[in-house]
């Protein structure tokens, strides 16, 4: 993916996907995962930015789905069948892909905040406030920073250091953060609106501090501490992930919900941080060590909860192997049994990725 962006940069475009792996992810992978990332705000799901694709089935025909139209409603629109279809249907071989021109002036607002509250009604403001250049938000709570900072990011808000797992890199604490990017072709008028939005912000009491980066170098000091987090959480032992999406203003609660439930463990951290602007969670428990009854308390828990919210228990990573069987908490089983028929439709002989995203049996 980074190959890819740098390589349209040339021709002064922007690839509409943006991840934190992106140094390391392949294009089919992203396609097959349907992978959201960080600017699906601004720029959309690939299933409305990806064209066409060419597309090798089961028995080895090729499929070419390789269009550049944007409209073309002749027929079923097959190329979906396969963007998030985790390679259960076809191998994507080749992609058409529509790039946004590259945005000439990048900005990025660092907010600390007192509630999980005020971070949606910072994000509500961030909407009508900014607007068409509004690209990115996403937040992180405390014991994000902490995780983030331990490991080599620093913390651009206060200066005053804080004692436990933050060390000397940590600054003022707050209980939420919020990072903002926006996307626009002049400089002058982006500045002008964010200074309004954190007058704003600051003025109703919603953030408590912020900062607006000045150049490139603390833009990708800021988005260092959103990116650091998952990096640095292998290092701190077992970690279980959930991908998430709910309504927005439910987000954090099951963060708390989790903390709740896991009490009896006090050797073990919740950490909360996501896409805010789209509803889409990453929930992490990391514990010193794997232990099978902890993962016991953490499953079904999590996923019952997701689906008595009407969230989806994978909003961006897939299913896999390893929670295929947890399908029925987001899908129905006449949905299931629908994915069923068009895999043995196109993979008879159930030879493309067996076992991933479909249940046994």
């Amino acid at each position: 993916l980074q190959n890819l962006d740098d390589h349209v940069a040339q021709y002064g475009f922007i690839m509409p996907l943006d991840l934190g792996a992106k140094g390391s992810c392949q294009i089919g992978g992203n396609i097959s995962t349907n992978a959201g990332g960080l600017r699906l705000l601004r720029y959309g799901p690939l299933h409305g930015s990806v064209l066409g694709l060419e597309v090798v089935l089961a028995d080895g025909q090729v499929l070419d789905l390789l269009r550049t139209l944007r409209k073309d409603n002749t027929g079923i629109h097959l190329k979906h069948l396969f963007i998030g279809s985790e390679g259960t249907l076809g191998v994507v071989t080749a992609v058409s892909i529509e790039c946004a021109p590259r945005p000439s002036s990048v900005q990025v607002v660092f907010l600390g905040l007192e509630s999980y509250a005020a971070v949606t009604q910072v994000l509500s403001k961030a909407r009508k406030m900014l607007g068409e250049i509004l690209s990115a938000f996403e937040f992180l709570d405390a014991e994000c920073m902490r995780l983030s900072t331990r490991f080599g990011s620093v913390n651009p808000l206060g200066s005053a250091p804080t004692s436990g797992a933050g060390s000397s890199q940590s600054g003022q604490i707050y209980p939420f953060y919020v990072l903002v990017e926006t996307h626009g072709s002049n400089g002058a008028h982006d500045r002008e609106k964010l200074d309004a939005f954190l007058e704003a912000v600051m003025a109703d009491g919603e953030a408590c501090d912020g900062t607006l980066a000045e150049n490139a170098h603390q833009a990708s000091q800021i988005w260092k501490i959103r990116e650091g987090i998952s990096e640095a959480l292998p290092r701190c032992g077992a970690v279980y992930k959930y991908d998430v999406s709910l309504p927005t203003p439910l987000m954090h609660r099951l963060v708390e919900e989790v903390k709740a439930q896991l009490t009896q463990w006090p050797g073990a951290s919740v950490l909360g941080y996501g896409h805010v602007g789209d509803g889409n969670l990453h929930l992490n428990i990391v514990s010193p060590e794997a232990y099978p009854d902890l993962k016991a308390k953490i499953e079904p828990f999590v996923f019952e909860w997701v689906s008595n919210a009407k969230g989806s228990i994978s909003a961006e990573h897939g299913l896999g192997q390893m929670k295929a069987d947890a399908i029925y908490h987001t899908q129905s089983p006449l949905a299931v049994d629908v994915m069923r028929s068009i895999k043995r439709l196109l993979d008879p002989q159930q030879i493309l990725n067996p076992y991933k995203m479909l249940p046994k049996g």
